[in-house]
C-alpha cells in the first residue's frame, strides 16, 4: 500500500489515523523545504520516529528531567567525540550515568516530541512505504498513535497562535529589564530558561539549542513573555550566522541518508550530489549516489558513481564490488571480474560477499567448476552467520547444473532453514526436489513459496506444473490462468498445457487460440503445430 500526498489536502494526524485504522507496517516519510521526519509503524502502532538535522536533544532532556547531572553528559559527548560509532545514550549507559530503562524511557519521550514536531507541518508532502522498517539498531517502541493525537491538536492550535508572534526561529528578542524586574508576575520554569537566555544576540534556533527545551517549549515561553511585555524583536540574524559550508555538507548527508533509507531515491541523490558540490572529496556521499542509483536500476550511471567514488582514494572493497555488481548488470563481465579481483587484493579477501559475487560471475559466464569453487570457498567466510540468500540461491543452480541434485536439494533445504520467507529459495527447492521425484514434498514447497509472496508469477507456473502433471488438471488451469494474467509472455509451455487442458474440457476454439499464442512466443515448437495440425484435421 502506498499513500503519497500534499500536507496541505491532509493534515498529517489524519494519516496517522488512516495508518493506524488499517494497522499498517511501513515507514512514513514527510518533507517540508529541507526539512525531513518519518514515523515508523508497526500493525497500525508507532514504533519509531525521528526528524533529520533536528538537534539530537536525548542528553538536554536527560539532565532537565534530573536522570544526568550536566557533567556527566558533557564526559559522554567528549567520549563521543572518539567513538563516532557509539551513540549517547549508550556512552550514558556504559558509564553508569543512567540505567538502561532511563534510557529507554527517555527515548520513548524523544519519539512522541518527534511526532509532535511534524504535528506542526502544515505544508510539505507526505509518502507511506509499506514493509519497511528502522534500523536494527534502533530502540522501538509501540504507542497507539490516539494516545498522541490529543496532545499533538492541542500543540497545533497553540502553535498556530505562536507562530503570529513568532513566525521564524531567525527572530532576536531582547528583554526589557525595567519590565522584568517591576513584574510580580511568576515566570513558568521554561519561561525562566528562555528569558536568561536571550541576550538580544541569540535567535530563537539558538535558544532551543542551548536551553534543552524543545521547539514547542521555546515557542511556547516566549510568546508569554511577549504577551506580558517582558521581552520584544529587535531584528533577524543574517544567514551568514547560520551553518557553514560543512555544516550544511553534514545537513545534506544526513537528510541523504534518510531519503535512501526511506526509499526516496531521486530525493537521496539530489542531496548527496549537493554534498558533493560543498565537499568535492567526500567519497561516502558518491558511494551513496552509486547505491541509489543502483536501487533504480541505473546501471550506467551507478557504474560511473562507484569509479568516481573509487578515484577518491585508496581503493575500498565495498566500493569495487558495488563496481563489479553494476558491471555485471550490463553484462560486462571482464570489467566485473577485474572490480572483483581489486576487491580481493585490497582488503576484501575475507569478505564472503564478495566471493559470492565472483561464484555468479563464473556462473553467469558458464564456468560451472570454478562457480562452485567459489562458493564453497565463500561458505566459511561467513563464519556463524548463515550464508545470503543469493549464496544459496547460486550455489544449489551450480550444483544442479552439474548433475548434483541431491546436493543442490541439501543447500536449498539449508537455505530455507536460515531464510523461511525468501520465496525463491523455497521455489528453487520444489524444483530440487521433484527432480529428485518427492512431488509431494515438492508441491508443499511451492505452495509455501506462494504464501511467502503470490506476486511472483513463475511460482503460480510451476505450481501449475506440478498439479498438471499430478493430473488435477482444474487446479493446474487456475494456476496457469493467474501466471499468465502476472506475465502474458512467461512461457510457450504454459500455453502449450493450458490449450491441453482446453481440449480435454471440449473448449476448441480456447484450445487453438492458446496453441497460437504458444507459436507467437516460440514458432519453432514442433509439439504445439503437431496439436494444431491434429485438431484441423479432425475438426
Amino acid at each position: 500500500m502506498a499513500i503519497k500526498g500534499s500536507l496541505k489536502e491532509a493534515s498529517l494526524p489524519d494519516v496517522l489515523q488512516l495508518l493506524a485504522m488499517g494497522k499498517k507496517t511501513g515507514c512514513l516519510s514527510v518533507t517540508h523545504r529541507n526539512s525531513f521526519g518519518y514515523i515508523y509503524f508497526d500493525k497500525g502502532r508507532i514504533s519509531y520516529a525521528s526528524v533529520v538535522n533536528r538537534r539530537d536533544r536525548l542528553g538536554d532532556m536527560l539532565v532537565k528531567n534530573g536522570a544526568v547531572t550536566r557533567r556527566a553528559l558533557e564526559e559522554a559527548v567528549a567520549m563521543q567525540d572518539r567513538r563516532r560509532e557509539t551513540r549517547l545514550g549508550e556512552l550514558l549507559v556504559e558509564s553508569g550515568a543512567i540505567t538502561l530503562q532511563q534510557l529507554h524511557g527517555a527515548i520513548d519521550i524523544q519519539i512522541r516530541e518527534a511526532v509532535y514536531f511534524l504535528f506542526t507541518w502544515n505544508q510539505g508532502t507526505f509518502n507511506f512505504d509499506a514493509d519497511v522498517a528502522p534500523d536494527a539498531s534502533e530502540h522501538v517502541v509501540s504507542i497507539n498513535p490516539e494516545s498522541l493525537l490529543l496532545e499533538g491538536a492541542r500543540r497545533v492550535d497553540e502553535w498556530s497562535l505562536i507562530e503570529k508572534k513568532i513566525p521564524t526561529f531567525d527572530l532576536v528578542f531582547e528583554v526589557d529589564e525595567k519590565k522584568a524586574m517591576a513584574s510580580e508576575v511568576e515566570l513558568t520554569e521554561e519561561q525562566t530558561v528562555v528569558i536568561d537566555l536571550i541576550d538580544g544576540k541569540r535567535d530563537v534556533q539558538a535558544i532551543v539549542d542551548a536551553s534543552g527545551l524543545v521547539e514547542f517549549e521555546v515557542g511556547k515561553a516566549l510568546y508569554g513573555l511577549l504577551a506580558a511585555g517582558f521581552v520584544h524583536k529587535i531584528g533577524q540574524t543574517s544567514p551568514s550566522t547560520h551553518a557553514l559550508p560543512e555544516n550544511r555538507a553534514d545537513e545534506h548527508m544526513n537528510l541523504g541518508v534518510a531519503f535512501y533509507k526511506t526509499g526516496m531515491l531521486d530525493e537521496s541523490i539530489r542531496e548527496f550530489r549537493r554534498v558533493v558540490e560543498l565537499r568535492a572529496g567526500d567519497r561516502l556521499a558518491r558511494f551513496y549516489i552509486g547505491l541509489a542509483l543502483s536501487r533504480q536500476s541505473k546501471w550506467t550511471e551507478a557504474a560511473a558513481a562507484f569509479s568516481d567514488c573509487a578515484r577518491e582514494g585508496p581503493p575500498h572493497p565495498a566500493v569495487l564490488h558495488n563496481l563489479a555488481y553494476a558491471l555485471e548488470q550490463q553484462q560486462r563481465y571482464d570489467e566485473a571480474r577485474t572490480a572483483l579481483d581489486e576487491a580481493i587484493s585490497h582488503g576484501g579477501a575475507d569478505d564472503p560477499r564478495i566471493h559470492t559475487s565472483l561464484g555468479v560471475l563464473n556462473f553467469l559466464t558458464g564456468d560451472l567448476v570454478a562457480a562452485n569453487t567459489s562458493f564453497r570457498n565463500a561458505r566459511p567466510l561467513f563464519g556463524t552467520r548463515p550464508p545470503t540468500p543469493a549464496w544459496f540461491h547460486y550455489a544449489a543452480l551450480a550444483l544442479a547444473l552439474t548433475g548434483d541434485v541431491e546436493g543442490a536439494a541439501a543447500v536449498l533445504q539449508d537455505g530455507v532453514t536460515a531464510h523461511p520467507h525468501a520465496a525463491i529459495l523455497l521455489n528453487n527447492l520444489a524444483v530440487a526436489l521433484e527432480r529428485r521425484g518427492d512431488s509431494d514434498a515438492a508441491l508443499a514447497a511451492t505452495e509455501r513459496a506462494l504464501n511467502e509472496d503470490a506476486s511472483i508469477p513463475q511460482l503460480h507456473k510451476n505450481l501449475g506444473d506440478l498439479r498438471y502433471r499430478a493430473a488435477r488438471y482444474d487446479e493446474a488451469l487456475e494456476s496457469y490462468m493467474r501466471a499468465t494474467k502476472m506475465n502474458p509472455d512467461l512461457g510457450a509451455d504454459v500455453y502449450l498445457r493450458i490449450g491441453n487442458i482446453r481440449l480435454r474440457r471440449q473448449e476448441r476454439v480456447e484450445a487453438v487460440r492458446c496453441w497460437e499464442r504458444a507459436l507467437e512466443l516460440d514458432p519453432s515448437n514442433a509439439i504445439v503445430r503437431t496439436n494444431l495440425d491434429s485438431v484441423r484435421q479432425v475438426f
